[in-house]
Order: C-alpha cells, then structure tokens, then sequence
C-alpha cells in the first residue's frame, strides 16, 4: 500500500506521520532527530512510500541526505508555502497537527520543493558566512573603542588598520584604568585579525582552484567574494531551465500587483538568498564607479542610469550579471567584452 510521510523536526525530537492514500492515518509517533532512528520506524511501518515531506531549515539538509541514503523519496519543502498551507487549514497549531499536515499535503501534492545544496556547496557556504561573521564582530569591536574613548575625549581619528592599536595606546597612555580596560579589546581585536586572514587566504584557495570561480572572476566588479557567493548559491547549474530565472530566484525581479482594474509593477521582490542579492549589487556597484575599463555592459547600465537613475541602474545590472554568469557557467565561456557579448545574455 501506497504511504505517505510527513516529518516535523524540531533539534531533538521529530514528530512523524504515516497516511495512506486515501488519507488515513496509519502511525503518529515522536522519534529522536536522527536520520538513523526515523529510517527505523518508518521500516517497521512497512508498506510503500511514495514522498517523505520534510519542511526546510537548519537541520533538512542534514536529514535529507541521511534519510535519501537509506533509500526514501525524501522531499524539501519551501517554509514559506508550508506555513501558509499550514496555518490555512488548522486551527491549534501543534507538532503532531503540523506532521500530519505535511504528510496530507504529501498525499495531494500540494507542495513547492526546495533544492538541498551538495557538501560542497554547504561547505562553501560555510566558509563565507564565518568569515562574514569574524569581519563584522571586528569591526564591532573597533567602532567600539571609537565611540566610548570618545566619551573621555580621546578621538581616534582617521588612522589605518595598522596604525589603529598603536593610536589607542598612545591615547590611553596617561589613563591606567582605560588602559587596562582596552587592553583586552586589543587582544581580541589582535587574534580576530588573524584568524580573518586565515579565512581569507582559504577563500581565496579555493577560488584559485575552482575553475567556474576563475571563470567568473572575468566579468568586471566580480571578485573571489562574489565568484563564490554565486557559486555556493547556485550550486547546480542545471536546475534552472532559463538563465533569466536566477533573477527571480535572488529577488531582483519587481512584484507585480494585479487585482481589477489596478495593474502595476511594484520594487524588487528580495526573495531568495540574501547574501548573492547583496554580493550582485556591490559588484554591480563596482563595475558602474570603480571600474575603469569599458565594456558593452557597462555602457548597457550607463544608458539605464540616465533614463531611471544610478540606483535602479544598478539593481537592474545586479540582476543581469545573475543571467550572465549563469549562462557563461552553462556554456563553460568567459566574459565577452565586445558586442559580440550581447548574445550571451539573450537567454
């Protein structure tokens, strides 16, 4: 008999439900989050599975790997659908109502999948994300001792990195107590420069030896950051029909709002991945104020700077670099500086 499965995770346990085809409940139970202990019960259930519904989130990507290994036709589920699935067809909102939810919606087919990122992309991810998070707490740190020595009248000034521990010595100098507080932001401050060169000199390994990031890394105002954004985003290619899609997929496309006689284009959607949202736009940015070298793309977004403005210029080149470098990964080409370059991007 065909079966059907919904999954409600939560960090230690996941509340399970197994229905039939025509909708009966066959088993609820709550296991432990583990690939290992839900694989078991669902063999001691027996019959056929057909689709395995697990909702996306911290701790999907793990289990979709493990539970695909032992064989189950595990299927990731988009949170925001879900929810609205969810919430439209419940009233007292439980893990046991939720995995049963899933599991009908598993039955009907009444679901929006998700791609589940490879090792290495996760990895990559991974890799980007920390070292994001040491820049930005160190940053933290300096723009600290800036604003409190200020409340004692020691300003800092413009000064380089380098030059930045020795200036706040020399201002605490004739303060012990301040002294001795500073002291250990400048430890931290110390340490956390380097283990962000670490993270760096790896990323920048990895872009050396990846050769889709060093394709990329010909478009103008595309650098290892974003090279590997997009490449950790993406991740395979293949699973977008269109290139034009990835447009959409990042959140650069407007919304659309239709109802009547009302008929209008609203701003960018910003769906989708946040971080290569982000990283296309200052690339975007860049190639449009610091790039010196000319090129047909550029000359593209300067004539839409001159119709809509600089800032819808740039959100507009944000989103074609997306095609581009989608199509120039599909094709295995380099970035085309001439005209000629124009064709690249017809899809």
């Amino acid at each position: 008999m065909a079966h059907f499965v919904g999954l409600d995770v939560s960090v230690k346990e996941t509340s399970v439900c197994v229905v039939d085809d025509a909708g009966k409940v066959v088993c609820e139970r709550k296991v432990a989050t583990e690939p290992d202990d839900i694989t078991v019960l669902l063999t001691s259930v027996g019959g056929e599975y057909v689709r395995v519904g697990i909702e996306a989130g911290p701790l999907s990507q793990w289990l979709v790997n493990g539970l695909t290994e032992a064989g189950l036709p595990v299927v990731c589920v988009e949170t925001r659908h879900m929810k609205a699935l969810l919430t439209a067809q419940q009233i007292n909102k439980s893990d046991r109502n939720d995995a049963r939810g899933i599991a009908q919606m598993m039955r009907v087919g009444l679901f929006k999948p998700v791609h589940v990122k490879t090792l290495a992309a996760q990895e990559q991810r991974m890799l980007l994300t920390s070292r994001k998070l040491v820049q930005r707490k160190l940053m933290d740190i300096e723009c600290d001792m800036r604003g409190t020595l200020r409340n004692f009248g020691l300003k800092v000034g413009v000064v380089n990195t380098v030059g930045y521990e020795a200036r706040i010595r020399d201002l605490v100098e004739g303060f012990p107590v301040l002294a001795a507080i500073v002291e250990p932001l400048l430890t931290i401050r110390r340490v956390m420069r380097q283990q962000l060169a670490a993270l760096q000199k790896m990323l920048l390994h990895t872009v050396r030896h990846d050769p889709e990031c060093r394709r990329f890394m010909t478009v103008p105002g595309v650098g290892p950051v974003v090279a590997l954004t997009y490449r950790a985003s993406v991740d395979q290619p293949h699973r977008f029909v269109h290139s034009r899609a990835v447009g959409a997929h990042v959140g650069l496309t407007p919304k659309r709002h239709q109802s009547g006689e009302t008929d209008y284009d609203g701003g960018v959607s910003k769906c989708g991945d946040a971080m290569l949202r982000t990283m296309l736009y200052e690339a975007a940015q860049t190639m449009l104020t610091h790039s010196q070298k000319w090129s047909w793309l550029k000359a593209w977004a300067m004539r839409v700077a001159q119709r809509r403005g600089m800032r819808r210029a740039i959100v507009a080149l944000a989103r074609r670099l997306a095609v581009i470098l989608h199509r120039m990964w599909i094709d295995g080409t380099d970035f085309r500086w001439s005209n000629a370059a124009t064709a690249v991007t017809a899809a």
